[in-house]
């Protein structure tokens, strides 16, 4: 494009000043009438254009599809979850995104308002609470039962067993260096590590060793990645193949920690989508999917 900077022309006030002299020197010239134009071609064409308008206008109107919903879940569904997504998209064609964490987070979280369409706890405690405030409009269902893990590195010095006599064995020798656990202030598997290692009198004597996940997928990683000889964390982290390729695992006794009855509600601004999840959650097939990875169902003894 030309520029005439600099030229004594400005391109917003030079063609006025063009016209004003060639109407001083202009000299009056005859002009001809204009020629007649069929009013029903006039028609014609408006209509025409209009429609024509109309069309490229619905055309290239965008189509906004709705956003996913956004429900909350407790980080020891990382992995369950993502078999669950799967099997709602090939039934209903449907999806839903994810915000992992601990429990007590994302139940803060929901307080300030987070727009969460549906809350999956690890604790029903949280559920309860939230629902007590006002902030959910039901405390909704038990989903699914969880169970805590003692887990450790294939190649590590800790035994693994089901009493903890191995990471007694190690407490006592002074050659345990670091034990994880999930933060037990906000992270429900946090809570019944503490429990059942206060059941097995190992409590006190691990507060030097303790590493505190933010969460328990955090905790995992913890145990198994070389940066603690083991820790506690949810069997169905235990269970899932990125974590069990590296570490092995054994089931910690129910009865050393109270129950992780793992409950979910629906927040009063959930959408049609997050219903249907929610609902699908409770189906045979998604329940066989929590069992397929660790937890219990409901109704288990």
């Amino acid at each position: 494009m030309t520029s005439y900077r600099g030229r004594g022309w400005n391109p917003c006030t030079g063609p006025v000043r063009f016209l004003r002299n060639l109407e001083i020197a202009a000299v009056p010239l005859a002009v001809p009438p204009p020629r007649p134009v069929s009013l029903a071609l006039s028609r014609r064409t408006l209509i025409t254009g209009a429609a024509t308008f109309a069309a490229v206008s619905v055309m290239a109107a965008p189509v906004m599809a709705a956003p996913a919903p956004v429900i909350a879940a407790a980080a020891s569904l990382r992995f369950v979850m993502a078999d669950l997504l799967a099997a709602f998209q090939d039934r209903t064609g449907d999806t839903v995104r994810v915000s992992f964490g601990a429990s007590g987070t994302l139940a803060q979280q929901m307080r300030h308002g987070a727009p969460f369409e549906i809350f999956l706890s690890a604790d029903e405690t949280y559920i309860r609470a939230l629902a007590a405030d006002g902030v959910l409009p039901t405390d909704g269902v038990i989903y699914a039962k969880g169970r805590l893990a003692l887990i450790a590195p294939t190649n590590g010095p800790l035994d693994v067993d089901s009493d903890l006599a191995g990471l007694a064995t190690m407490l006592g020798s002074g050659t345990l260096h670091r034990f994880a656990i999930a933060n037990p202030a906000h992270a429900p598997y946090g809570i019944r590590a503490r429990e059942a290692l206060q059941h097995r009198g190992l409590w006190q004597a691990l507060q030097p060793h303790l590493v505190l996940g933010e969460n328990v997928a955090q905790a995992a990683q913890f145990a198994v990645s070389g940066n603690a000889d083991g820790g506690l964390i949810a069997a169905s982290l235990a269970n899932a193949g990125p974590v069990a390729a590296q570490g092995w695992s054994a089931l910690i006794p129910e009865g050393w920690h109270s129950p992780l009855n793992q409950r979910m509600a629906l927040t009063a601004g959930a959408g049609p989508v997050a219903q249907a999840f929610f609902a699908f959650l409770q189906d045979k097939e998604a329940l066989a999917i929590f069992t397929n990875h660790g937890f219990a169902l409901p109704g288990d003894a």
